[in-house]
């Protein structure tokens, strides 16, 4: 019979638990991902009680709390704390969201924190993204175009035009939908994923860009495109609202458009 063995460092044990104060009237549980690349243990859950009086309403107020008061070993990223920068984009209660956006009376029971899925891990809930952005820089995310610009201004837009951007610029590239994609859990390494491609449609819809063709050449291959299933894993959980199954969408039929 054969025999089959998880990966070094695949079983998640359970770790410490750090009370809440004596008196504490409202508790709230954090079962947090650790692991360490340095101690060469598997990795664990700890669990910290916090005084919900104490404590901010977002689940990234409780980190900073539980690094300030608890346990200052715990390494996690954030920055603006106002859904900007999308540095603190983690998996909490089972969907990968902002941090700073989650409020922690929206997650019942106890609140599971965990690194962003199927990404190599840093340490703790710090998500290696290297790969990522090295997609990102792939489709080249500049404006790229050959006439020049007016000599005394900015190259305009209508109205129209600049409201056809929407629901694209907003995108912070926090990779909480990429992470969420199946497609790309499997494909990663070749299939670009919806964050990726949100940010390249951002530019085949810029009226101002000249270079439609060439990004569409670029995209039209079967893993960094077609990979995507329309499963609507990333719709689900951006934390801006965003669409990015829509911008896919719409570059494949540009693309079934000009060979149709």
């Amino acid at each position: 019979m054969a025999k089959f063995s998880l990966p070094a460092n695949s079983r998640i044990g359970e770790g410490r638990t750090h009370k809440a104060p004596p008196g504490a009237k409202r508790v709230k549980a954090f079962r947090v991902y650790r692991w360490s690349p340095d101690d060469r243990e598997n990795p664990r859950y700890d669990t910290y009680e916090i005084d919900l009086d104490a404590c901010g309403p977002m689940v990234l107020d409780a980190l900073i709390k539980i690094k300030n008061e608890i346990d200052s070993t715990l390494t996690f990223r954030r920055s603006c704390r106002e859904g900007i920068c999308g540095s603190c984009a983690m998996n909490i209660d089972g969907t990968n969201t902002l941090a700073c956006l989650k409020p922690i009376d929206e997650v019942k029971g106890a609140a599971r924190v965990t690194p962003l899925p199927h990404m190599p891990v840093v340490k703790d809930l710090v998500p290696n993204l290297d790969q990522a952005y090295a997609q990102y820089r792939s489709i080249e995310p500049w404006l790229k175009a050959e006439s020049p610009p007016p000599p005394d201004s900015e190259r305009r837009q209508s109205v129209t035009e600049r409201a056809a951007l929407d629901g694209m610029w907003e995108c912070i590239l926090c990779f909480c939908c990429t992470t969420a994609c199946p497609s790309y859990w499997w494909n990663g390494g070749r299939y670009l994923g919806p964050a990726v491609l949100l940010a390249a449609y951002r530019w085949i819809a810029d009226s101002r860009d000249e270079a439609t063709g060439e990004r569409l050449d670029a995209l039209e291959d079967p893993f960094r495109l077609y990979r995507c299933h329309t499963i609507m894993n990333c719709t689900e959980t951006c934390p801006k609202g965003l669409n990015p199954a829509r911008a896919i969408g719409r570059i494949k039929q540009m693309i079934a458009e000009r060979t149709g």
